[in-house]
Protein backbone atom coordinates (compact mmCIF):
# COMPACT_ATOMS: atom_id res chain seq x y z
CA UNK A 1 0.00 0.00 0.00
CA UNK A 2 3.14 2.11 0.08
CA UNK A 3 3.03 4.94 -3.12
CA UNK A 4 5.74 6.20 -4.83
CA UNK A 5 6.86 9.19 -2.41
CA UNK A 6 6.09 12.45 -4.31
CA UNK A 7 2.80 11.57 -4.52
CA UNK A 8 2.80 10.60 -0.92
CA UNK A 9 4.35 13.81 0.38
CA UNK A 10 1.69 15.60 -2.22
CA UNK A 11 -1.43 14.16 -1.06
CA UNK A 12 -0.13 14.53 2.87
CA UNK A 13 0.61 17.85 2.47
CA UNK A 14 -3.29 18.06 1.22
CA UNK A 15 -4.34 16.47 4.22
CA UNK A 16 -5.33 13.68 2.45
CA UNK A 17 -3.95 10.45 4.10
CA UNK A 18 -5.24 7.30 2.74
CA UNK A 19 -5.79 3.70 4.32
CA UNK A 20 -4.73 2.55 0.64
CA UNK A 21 -1.33 4.81 0.40
CA UNK A 22 1.18 3.02 2.09
CA UNK A 23 3.07 -0.29 3.22
CA UNK A 24 2.48 -0.76 6.92
CA UNK A 25 6.25 -2.50 8.06
CA UNK A 26 6.26 -5.87 7.75
CA UNK A 27 6.15 -7.17 10.72
CA UNK A 28 -28.37 5.87 18.93
CA UNK A 29 -27.95 7.72 20.71
CA UNK A 30 -31.74 9.47 21.94
CA UNK A 31 -31.19 12.37 19.64
CA UNK A 32 -30.23 9.79 16.66
CA UNK A 33 -33.31 10.21 14.00
CA UNK A 34 -35.35 7.31 12.87
CA UNK A 35 -33.32 4.70 11.06
CA UNK A 36 -36.56 5.11 8.56
CA UNK A 37 -36.65 8.81 8.27
CA UNK A 38 -34.81 10.81 6.65
CA UNK A 39 -32.76 13.90 8.03
CA UNK A 40 -34.13 16.66 6.41
CA UNK A 41 -32.09 20.43 6.37
CA UNK A 42 -33.13 23.43 6.80
CA UNK A 43 -32.33 26.05 4.48
CA UNK A 44 -29.06 26.94 5.00
CA UNK A 45 -28.46 30.34 5.85
CA UNK A 46 -26.81 33.04 3.47
CA UNK A 47 -23.32 33.36 5.91
CA UNK A 48 -21.41 30.56 7.38
CA UNK A 49 -21.27 30.52 10.80
CA UNK A 50 -17.28 31.57 11.53
CA UNK A 51 -17.06 29.27 14.55
CA UNK A 52 -18.01 26.42 11.85
CA UNK A 53 -16.18 27.42 8.44
CA UNK A 54 -15.75 23.93 7.66
CA UNK A 55 -18.65 22.27 6.28
CA UNK A 56 -19.67 20.04 3.14
CA UNK A 57 -22.99 22.19 3.36
CA UNK A 58 -22.28 25.73 1.95
CA UNK A 59 -23.97 28.31 4.31
CA UNK A 60 -24.70 26.01 7.34
CA UNK A 61 -25.19 27.78 10.53
CA UNK A 62 -23.16 26.24 14.13
CA UNK A 63 -27.09 25.14 15.33
CA UNK A 64 -27.57 23.21 11.66
CA UNK A 65 -24.33 21.53 12.13
CA UNK A 66 -24.83 20.70 15.52
CA UNK A 67 -28.14 19.06 14.39
CA UNK A 68 -26.54 17.23 11.71
CA UNK A 69 -23.98 15.89 13.19
CA UNK A 70 -25.29 14.84 16.91
CA UNK A 71 -26.04 11.43 16.14
CA UNK A 72 -22.21 10.90 14.22
CA UNK A 73 -20.51 12.45 17.58
CA UNK A 74 -22.40 10.37 20.02
CA UNK A 75 -21.76 7.31 18.86
CA UNK A 76 -18.20 7.44 19.19
CA UNK A 77 -17.19 4.07 17.66
CA UNK A 78 -17.54 2.23 14.31
CA UNK A 79 -16.59 -0.56 11.74
CA UNK A 80 -14.53 -0.41 9.20
CA UNK A 81 -15.57 -3.21 6.35
CA UNK A 82 -13.01 -3.67 3.86
CA UNK A 83 -14.58 -6.51 1.75
CA UNK A 84 -13.50 -7.71 -1.91
CA UNK A 85 -12.25 -9.64 -4.77
CA UNK A 86 -9.13 -8.65 -3.32
CA UNK A 87 -9.66 -11.51 -0.37
CA UNK A 88 -9.22 -14.08 -3.00
CA UNK A 89 -5.46 -13.93 -3.58
CA UNK A 90 -5.32 -13.06 -0.18
CA UNK A 91 -1.58 -11.41 -0.11
CA UNK A 92 -0.18 -13.72 -2.91
CA UNK A 93 -0.38 -13.60 -6.96
CA UNK A 94 1.54 -16.58 -8.93
CA UNK A 95 2.08 -18.08 -5.68
CA UNK A 96 3.93 -15.17 -4.09
CA UNK A 97 3.32 -12.90 -1.66
CA UNK A 98 3.14 -9.15 -2.46
CA UNK A 99 4.19 -6.45 0.18
CA UNK A 100 1.57 -4.25 1.31
CA UNK A 101 -2.01 -4.82 2.45
CA UNK A 102 -4.73 -6.37 1.09
CA UNK A 103 -6.95 -4.77 -0.94
CA UNK A 104 -4.19 -3.14 -2.96
CA UNK A 105 -2.24 -6.38 -4.70
CA UNK A 106 -3.51 -5.88 -7.60
CA UNK A 107 -1.58 -2.37 -8.15
CA UNK A 108 1.07 -3.50 -5.78
CA UNK A 109 1.90 -7.23 -7.98
CA UNK A 110 1.06 -4.79 -11.21
CA UNK A 111 -1.57 -7.79 -12.22
CA UNK A 112 -2.71 -7.27 -15.92
CA UNK A 113 -6.55 -6.05 -15.64
CA UNK A 114 -7.95 -9.69 -17.67
CA UNK A 115 -5.66 -11.63 -14.76
CA UNK A 116 -7.20 -9.97 -11.61
CA UNK A 117 -10.77 -10.41 -13.07
CA UNK A 118 -10.17 -13.48 -12.95
CA UNK A 119 -10.09 -13.89 -9.39
CA UNK A 120 -14.38 -13.06 -9.04
CA UNK A 121 -15.07 -16.81 -10.11
CA UNK A 122 -13.56 -17.75 -6.98
CA UNK A 123 -15.37 -14.92 -4.55
CA UNK A 124 -18.23 -17.42 -3.22
CA UNK A 125 -19.45 -14.84 -0.34
CA UNK A 126 -20.72 -18.68 1.00
CA UNK A 127 -20.95 -17.61 4.08
CA UNK A 128 -21.76 -14.30 4.80
CA UNK A 129 -24.59 -13.72 7.11
CA UNK A 130 -25.43 -9.85 7.32
CA UNK A 131 -27.10 -10.78 10.54
CA UNK A 132 -23.88 -12.02 11.86
CA UNK A 133 -21.73 -8.83 10.44
CA UNK A 134 -24.04 -6.51 12.26
CA UNK A 135 -24.40 -8.46 15.65
CA UNK A 136 -20.28 -8.27 15.53
CA UNK A 137 -20.38 -4.39 15.32
CA UNK A 138 -23.24 -4.14 18.18
CA UNK A 139 -21.68 -7.06 20.57
CA UNK A 140 -18.50 -5.25 20.62
CA UNK A 141 -20.63 -1.72 21.41
CA UNK A 142 -20.57 -0.23 18.10
CA UNK A 143 -22.42 2.10 16.73
CA UNK A 144 -22.02 2.26 13.08
CA UNK A 145 -20.87 0.45 10.41
CA UNK A 146 -19.22 1.46 6.89
CA UNK A 147 -18.43 -0.94 4.42
CA UNK A 148 -16.37 -0.56 0.68
CA UNK A 149 -19.11 -0.64 -1.72
CA UNK A 150 -16.12 -0.02 -4.28
CA UNK A 151 -12.43 0.20 -3.40
CA UNK A 152 -9.41 0.98 -5.80
CA UNK A 153 -9.91 -2.33 -8.07
CA UNK A 154 -13.22 -0.63 -9.40
CA UNK A 155 -15.37 -4.15 -7.78
CA UNK A 156 -18.83 -3.10 -7.53
CA UNK A 157 -19.66 -5.21 -3.90
CA UNK A 158 -23.61 -4.00 -5.13
CA UNK A 159 -26.06 -4.73 -7.95
CA UNK A 160 -24.44 -1.78 -9.65
CA UNK A 161 -26.06 -1.40 -13.75
CA UNK A 162 -23.10 0.32 -14.57
CA UNK A 163 -20.86 -2.31 -15.86
CA UNK A 164 -20.88 -5.57 -15.11
CA UNK A 165 -17.61 -5.57 -12.82
CA UNK A 166 -19.84 -6.45 -9.94
CA UNK A 167 -20.47 -9.16 -6.95
CA UNK A 168 -24.08 -9.58 -8.82
CA UNK A 169 -22.58 -10.70 -12.23
CA UNK A 170 -19.07 -11.31 -11.51
CA UNK A 171 -19.50 -13.66 -8.91
CA UNK A 172 -20.78 -17.22 -7.61
CA UNK A 173 -22.61 -14.93 -5.07
CA UNK A 174 -24.82 -13.22 -7.66
CA UNK A 175 -26.72 -11.15 -5.20
CA UNK A 176 -26.58 -7.89 -3.19
CA UNK A 177 -24.95 -7.88 0.04
CA UNK A 178 -25.14 -4.44 0.69
CA UNK A 179 -28.74 -4.85 0.21
CA UNK A 180 -29.11 -7.32 2.95
CA UNK A 181 -26.71 -5.36 5.00
CA UNK A 182 -28.44 -2.31 4.61
CA UNK A 183 -31.88 -4.33 5.82
CA UNK A 184 -30.20 -5.71 8.99
CA UNK A 185 -28.15 -2.24 9.90
CA UNK A 186 -32.23 -1.24 10.31
CA UNK A 187 -33.43 -4.08 11.90
CA UNK A 188 -30.75 -3.64 14.35
CA UNK A 189 -30.35 -0.27 14.81
CA UNK A 190 -26.94 0.08 13.68
CA UNK A 191 -26.12 3.43 11.16
CA UNK A 192 -24.90 2.19 7.56
CA UNK A 193 -22.57 4.04 5.25
CA UNK A 194 -20.70 3.73 2.34
CA UNK A 195 -17.06 3.76 1.24
CA UNK A 196 -16.45 4.58 -2.41
CA UNK A 197 -13.29 4.91 -4.50
CA UNK A 198 -14.46 8.07 -6.21
CA UNK A 199 -10.51 8.84 -7.64
CA UNK A 200 -8.94 5.40 -8.42
CA UNK A 201 -10.23 2.63 -10.49
CA UNK A 202 -7.73 0.04 -11.89
CA UNK A 203 -10.36 -1.71 -14.05
CA UNK A 204 -12.56 1.17 -14.69
CA UNK A 205 -10.66 3.99 -16.37
CA UNK A 206 -9.91 5.75 -12.91
CA UNK A 207 -6.75 7.34 -11.45
CA UNK A 208 -4.29 5.13 -10.35
CA UNK A 209 -0.91 5.50 -8.02
CA UNK A 210 1.81 5.24 -9.40
CA UNK A 211 0.65 4.95 -13.14
CA UNK A 212 -0.91 2.61 -15.02
CA UNK A 213 0.44 -0.50 -15.79
CA UNK A 214 -2.06 -2.47 -17.93
CA UNK A 215 -3.29 -0.52 -21.47
CA UNK A 216 -6.58 -1.75 -20.81
CA UNK A 217 -6.16 0.68 -18.21
CA UNK A 218 -6.35 3.78 -20.46
CA UNK A 219 -9.02 5.64 -20.40
CA UNK A 220 -10.11 9.64 -19.82
CA UNK A 221 -9.86 10.83 -15.89
CA UNK A 222 -14.11 12.94 -16.81
CA UNK A 223 -14.78 9.87 -18.56
CA UNK A 224 -14.35 7.72 -15.81
CA UNK A 225 -15.84 10.39 -13.23
CA UNK A 226 -18.92 10.80 -16.12
CA UNK A 227 -19.70 7.39 -16.64
CA UNK A 228 -18.70 4.91 -13.85
CA UNK A 229 -17.97 7.11 -10.67
CA UNK A 230 -21.22 9.22 -10.80
CA UNK A 231 -23.64 6.99 -11.88
CA UNK A 232 -22.38 4.68 -9.36
CA UNK A 233 -22.56 7.36 -6.45
CA UNK A 234 -26.42 8.25 -8.11
CA UNK A 235 -26.72 3.99 -7.43
CA UNK A 236 -25.63 4.15 -3.73
CA UNK A 237 -27.26 7.03 -2.62
CA UNK A 238 -30.76 5.71 -4.07
CA UNK A 239 -30.97 2.19 -3.71
CA UNK A 240 -30.87 1.55 0.14
CA UNK A 241 -33.40 3.45 1.57
CA UNK A 242 -33.75 7.04 2.81
CA UNK A 243 -31.73 6.62 5.78
CA UNK A 244 -29.03 5.01 3.61
CA UNK A 245 -25.75 5.88 3.76
CA UNK A 246 -25.71 7.77 6.71
CA UNK A 247 -21.99 8.34 5.92
CA UNK A 248 -19.98 9.11 2.98
CA UNK A 249 -16.27 7.99 2.85
CA UNK A 250 -14.55 9.08 -0.07
CA UNK A 251 -10.47 7.99 -0.46
CA UNK A 252 -7.29 8.71 -2.03
CA UNK A 253 -8.26 11.52 -4.25
CA UNK A 254 -5.40 11.14 -6.94
CA UNK A 255 -6.52 13.46 -10.18
CA UNK A 256 -9.60 14.28 -8.72
CA UNK A 257 -9.25 18.13 -9.24
CA UNK A 258 -11.83 20.97 -8.33
CA UNK A 259 -14.02 20.61 -11.24
CA UNK A 260 -14.50 17.29 -11.25
CA UNK A 261 -14.77 17.11 -7.18
CA UNK A 262 -17.52 19.69 -7.78
CA UNK A 263 -19.61 17.23 -10.35
CA UNK A 264 -19.76 14.26 -7.62
CA UNK A 265 -20.22 16.83 -4.92
CA UNK A 266 -23.47 17.96 -6.67
CA UNK A 267 -24.73 14.87 -7.06
CA UNK A 268 -24.98 14.09 -3.02
CA UNK A 269 -26.52 18.05 -2.81
CA UNK A 270 -29.01 17.06 -5.11
CA UNK A 271 -29.39 13.39 -3.13
CA UNK A 272 -28.45 13.76 0.14
CA UNK A 273 -28.46 16.99 1.02
CA UNK A 274 -26.62 17.31 4.33
CA UNK A 275 -25.01 13.78 4.37
CA UNK A 276 -22.09 13.42 6.32
CA UNK A 277 -18.58 13.73 4.11
CA UNK A 278 -15.22 13.18 5.00
CA UNK A 279 -12.25 14.60 4.06
CA UNK A 280 -10.96 12.49 1.06
CA UNK A 281 -13.31 13.68 -1.74
CA UNK A 282 -10.80 16.15 -3.03
CA UNK A 283 -9.85 19.19 -5.11
CA UNK A 284 -9.48 21.14 -2.28
CA UNK A 285 -12.96 20.35 -0.76
CA UNK A 286 -12.85 19.66 3.18
CA UNK A 287 -15.68 17.82 3.67
CA UNK A 288 -17.28 17.32 7.68
CA UNK A 289 -14.76 15.19 8.79
CA UNK A 290 -10.91 14.95 9.41
CA UNK A 291 -9.23 11.40 8.98
CA UNK A 292 -6.53 10.42 10.44
CA UNK A 293 -5.64 7.06 9.57
CA UNK A 294 -2.88 4.04 11.56
CA UNK A 295 -2.14 6.68 14.78
CA UNK A 296 -3.77 8.97 17.03
CA UNK A 297 -3.05 12.60 16.90
CA UNK A 298 -1.87 14.18 19.90
CA UNK A 299 -4.35 16.65 20.45
CA UNK A 300 -6.88 15.34 17.93
CA UNK A 301 -8.17 17.75 16.35
CA UNK A 302 -10.03 20.83 18.21
CA UNK A 303 -12.98 22.60 16.75
CA UNK A 304 -13.19 19.99 13.72
CA UNK A 305 -15.02 16.43 13.92
CA UNK A 306 -12.74 13.50 13.16
CA UNK A 307 -12.15 9.63 13.10
CA UNK A 308 -9.39 7.70 13.52
CA UNK A 309 -9.81 4.76 11.11
CA UNK A 310 -7.27 1.68 12.39
CA UNK A 311 -6.68 -1.63 11.47
CA UNK A 312 -6.79 -4.89 13.65
CA UNK A 313 -3.59 -6.44 12.44
CA UNK A 314 -1.47 -4.80 9.57
CA UNK A 315 -3.54 -4.57 6.35
CA UNK A 316 -7.45 -3.20 5.83
CA UNK A 317 -8.18 -5.87 3.27
CA UNK A 318 -7.71 -10.04 3.82
CA UNK A 319 -4.38 -11.23 3.83
CA UNK A 320 -3.82 -14.95 4.74
CA UNK A 321 -0.21 -13.87 6.31
CA UNK A 322 -1.15 -11.17 8.37
CA UNK A 323 -1.49 -12.62 11.99
CA UNK A 324 -0.22 -9.22 13.89
CA UNK A 325 -3.28 -8.83 15.96
CA UNK A 326 -3.50 -5.84 18.28
CA UNK A 327 -4.62 -7.18 21.64
CA UNK A 328 -7.64 -5.90 23.21
CA UNK A 329 -6.06 -3.48 25.92
CA UNK A 330 -4.19 -1.47 23.09
CA UNK A 331 -7.92 -1.39 21.16
CA UNK A 332 -9.74 -0.80 24.50
CA UNK A 333 -7.07 2.03 25.21
CA UNK A 334 -7.28 3.72 21.68
CA UNK A 335 -10.95 4.10 22.21
CA UNK A 336 -10.78 5.75 25.22
CA UNK A 337 -7.63 8.12 23.96
CA UNK A 338 -9.59 9.18 20.83
CA UNK A 339 -12.88 10.00 23.06
CA UNK A 340 -10.88 11.83 25.11
CA UNK A 341 -9.66 14.30 22.39
CA UNK A 342 -13.32 14.83 21.41
CA UNK A 343 -13.20 11.95 18.29
CA UNK A 344 -14.57 8.55 16.80
CA UNK A 345 -13.28 5.33 16.26
CA UNK A 346 -13.74 3.37 12.99
CA UNK A 347 -11.69 0.21 13.87
CA UNK A 348 -11.30 -2.17 10.36
CA UNK A 349 -12.30 -5.74 9.92
CA UNK A 350 -11.55 -8.08 7.06
CA UNK A 351 -13.98 -10.65 5.73
CA UNK A 352 -12.13 -13.28 3.35
CA UNK A 353 -13.77 -14.46 0.31
CA UNK A 354 -16.50 -16.42 1.91
CA UNK A 355 -17.67 -13.56 3.71
CA UNK A 356 -16.41 -14.45 7.26
CA UNK A 357 -14.86 -11.97 9.91
CA UNK A 358 -11.54 -13.60 10.92
CA UNK A 359 -12.06 -15.13 14.27
CA UNK A 360 -9.29 -13.51 16.11
CA UNK A 361 -11.21 -9.94 14.75
CA UNK A 362 -14.17 -11.44 16.35
CA UNK A 363 -12.78 -12.49 19.47
CA UNK A 364 -11.23 -9.13 20.18
CA UNK A 365 -14.31 -7.02 19.68
CA UNK A 366 -16.44 -9.18 22.20
CA UNK A 367 -13.65 -8.44 24.72
CA UNK A 368 -14.00 -4.84 23.78
CA UNK A 369 -17.97 -5.11 23.95
CA UNK A 370 -17.84 -6.90 27.55
CA UNK A 371 -15.90 -3.19 28.76
CA UNK A 372 -18.17 -1.17 26.80
CA UNK A 373 -21.16 -2.87 29.14
CA UNK A 374 -19.36 -1.59 32.30
CA UNK A 375 -18.20 1.99 31.11
CA UNK A 376 -19.74 2.88 27.70
CA UNK A 377 -21.42 5.57 29.65
CA UNK A 378 -17.66 7.24 30.07
CA UNK A 379 -17.56 7.00 25.89
CA UNK A 380 -20.80 7.55 24.25
CA UNK A 381 -22.30 11.12 24.17
CA UNK A 382 -19.17 12.38 25.61
CA UNK A 383 -16.30 15.29 24.62
CA UNK A 384 -13.13 15.91 25.24
CA UNK A 385 -11.49 16.01 28.37
CA UNK A 386 -11.87 19.08 30.70
CA UNK A 387 -8.12 18.62 31.41
CA UNK A 388 -5.51 18.25 29.25
CA UNK A 389 -2.62 17.46 31.59
CA UNK A 390 -2.98 14.12 31.46
CA UNK A 391 -2.29 13.94 27.57
CA UNK A 392 1.24 15.22 28.61
CA UNK A 393 4.03 16.75 25.60
CA UNK A 394 3.53 15.46 22.54
CA UNK A 395 6.02 12.92 21.48
CA UNK A 396 7.51 11.43 18.25
CA UNK A 397 6.13 7.75 17.58
CA UNK A 398 5.87 5.26 14.44
CA UNK A 399 2.21 5.06 13.50
CA UNK A 400 0.77 1.56 11.37
CA UNK A 401 2.18 2.49 8.71
CA UNK A 402 5.62 2.98 10.26
CA UNK A 403 5.90 6.89 10.27
CA UNK A 404 7.00 9.07 13.00
CA UNK A 405 4.01 11.14 13.66
CA UNK A 406 3.65 13.01 17.25
CA UNK A 407 1.77 11.31 20.12
CA UNK A 408 1.06 11.76 23.56
CA UNK A 409 3.34 11.28 25.80
CA UNK A 410 0.79 10.82 29.39
CA UNK A 411 -0.13 6.67 29.40
CA UNK A 412 -1.65 7.16 32.60
CA UNK A 413 -5.18 8.56 32.51
CA UNK A 414 -7.43 9.85 30.15
CA UNK A 415 -10.95 12.08 30.70
CA UNK A 416 -14.10 12.53 29.20
CA UNK A 417 -17.16 14.51 30.01
CA UNK A 418 -21.01 14.96 29.33
CA UNK A 419 -23.39 17.72 31.39
CA UNK A 420 -23.43 16.77 34.99
CA UNK A 421 -20.45 13.94 34.53
CA UNK A 422 -16.90 14.02 34.58
CA UNK A 423 -15.32 10.25 33.74
CA UNK A 424 -11.73 9.77 34.75
CA UNK A 425 -10.51 6.41 32.63
CA UNK A 426 -7.54 5.17 34.53
CA UNK A 427 -5.01 2.84 32.75
CA UNK A 428 -2.36 2.64 35.59
CA UNK A 429 -4.26 2.37 39.10
CA UNK A 430 -2.93 4.46 41.92
CA UNK A 431 -1.49 1.88 44.53
CA UNK A 432 -1.82 4.00 47.26
CA UNK A 433 -5.84 4.39 47.25
CA UNK A 434 -6.18 7.62 45.73
CA UNK A 435 -6.38 9.42 42.71
CA UNK A 436 -5.81 13.57 42.22
CA UNK A 437 -7.28 15.42 38.92
CA UNK A 438 -5.97 18.61 38.19
CA UNK A 439 -8.32 21.75 39.32
CA UNK A 440 -11.04 22.23 37.59
CA UNK A 441 -14.58 24.77 37.32
CA UNK A 442 -16.87 22.46 37.93
CA UNK A 443 -18.06 21.97 41.89
CA UNK A 444 -17.82 17.68 42.16
CA UNK A 445 -20.30 16.10 44.66
CA UNK A 446 -19.77 12.60 44.03
CA UNK A 447 -17.69 9.73 43.18
CA UNK A 448 -18.94 6.47 41.43
CA UNK A 449 -16.67 3.46 40.60
CA UNK A 450 -18.29 2.74 37.16
CA UNK A 451 -17.27 -1.53 37.74
CA UNK A 452 -18.40 -1.01 41.06
CA UNK A 453 -20.90 1.75 42.29
CA UNK A 454 -21.25 0.28 45.65
CA UNK A 455 -17.41 1.18 46.82
CA UNK A 456 -17.44 4.09 48.91
CA UNK A 457 -15.36 6.80 47.94
CA UNK A 458 -14.75 10.03 49.29
CA UNK A 459 -14.09 13.55 47.28
CA UNK A 460 -12.13 16.45 48.50
CA UNK A 461 -11.60 19.26 45.77
CA UNK A 462 -9.37 22.64 46.16
CA UNK A 463 -7.66 24.96 44.27
CA UNK A 464 -5.09 22.13 43.93
CA UNK A 465 -7.23 19.68 42.12
CA UNK A 466 -10.01 16.89 43.10
CA UNK A 467 -8.65 14.17 45.50
CA UNK A 468 -10.80 11.05 44.91
CA UNK A 469 -10.40 8.42 47.92
CA UNK A 470 -11.34 4.84 49.25
CA UNK A 471 -10.53 3.40 46.17
CA UNK A 472 -9.83 -0.62 46.50
CA UNK A 473 -6.52 -1.56 46.13
CA UNK A 474 -6.67 -3.45 42.73
CA UNK A 475 -7.88 -1.81 39.76
CA UNK A 476 -12.23 -3.45 39.21
CA UNK A 477 -10.91 -3.60 35.09
CA UNK A 478 -7.15 -4.59 34.40
CA UNK A 479 -7.18 -2.58 31.07
CA UNK A 480 -8.68 0.44 32.39
CA UNK A 481 -11.17 1.79 35.33
CA UNK A 482 -13.67 4.09 35.28
CA UNK A 483 -14.61 6.79 38.00
CA UNK A 484 -17.67 9.01 37.31
CA UNK A 485 -17.51 12.50 39.05
CA UNK A 486 -20.48 14.01 39.14
CA UNK A 487 -21.25 18.21 39.84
Amino acid sequence: MKTPSFLLTLLLGAGFVSAQQTTPPVAATNSEPSATTPTVMPTPSPAADPNHPVSSVLGETKAQRDARMAWWRDAKFGMFIHWGVYSVPAGYYNGQPIKGIGEWIMNKGKIPMAEYQKFAKDFTADKFDAVKFVATAKDAGMKYIVITTKHHDGFAMFDSKVNNWTIVKATPFARDPIKDLAKECRKQGMKLGFYYSQAQDWNNGGSAAGGKWDKAQEHSMDEYVDKTAIPQITEILTNYGPDTPAVVWWDTPIDMNKERAARIDAVIQKLRPGLIQNNRLGGGTKGDTETPEQHIPAQGYPGRDWESCMTLNDTWGFKKDDTHWKSTETIIRNLCDIASKGGNYLLNVGPDSHGEIPVESVKRLAEVGEWMKVNGVAIYGTTATPFGEELGKAVEAVDGYGKKRPTSSGNVWRATQKPGHIYLIIFQWPAIGTFTTPPIAQKITAATLLADPSTKLTVTQDEKGVTISGLPAKAPDAIASVIDLSY
